[in-house]
């Protein structure tokens, strides 16, 4: 079994970050490091993205199930994700379930 490690470097990543915040519906933003993978996380009210970027090679499906299982807690084999591939690049998204609201009577 080949343990991949998921280093938190959003703090490097600060204008990356900013700029998401303020040109797209996301309301959370961090990005971490996968080896030589950069792995893109955010959160919007309505859906979650995960892009991930290697420059130099395509994306390994043991990088994207890892990836899956430790921040969206699922794997690439469930139907809600509707996942987009190119030359090095992986685009996740998953909708966000509504949270039920209580009716206060």
């Amino acid at each position: 079994m080949i343990l991949m490690k998921l280093i938190d470097v959003t703090n490097s990543y600060a204008t990356l970050v900013s700029k998401q915040l303020e040109n797209t519906d996301a309301r959370f933003v961090s990005v971490y490091s996968l080896g030589k993978t950069l792995v893109i996380h955010s959160t919007a009210n309505t859906h979650i993205d995960v892009v991930l970027v290697n420059k130099t090679r395509d994306i390994k499906d043991l990088e994207l199930n890892a990836v899956l299982e430790e921040l969206l807690h699922t794997t690439m084999d469930n139907p809600e994700l509707e996942i987009i591939r190119t030359h090095g690049v992986v685009e996740v998204e998953i909708p966000v379930k509504p949270k039920k609201t209580k009716k206060i009577s």
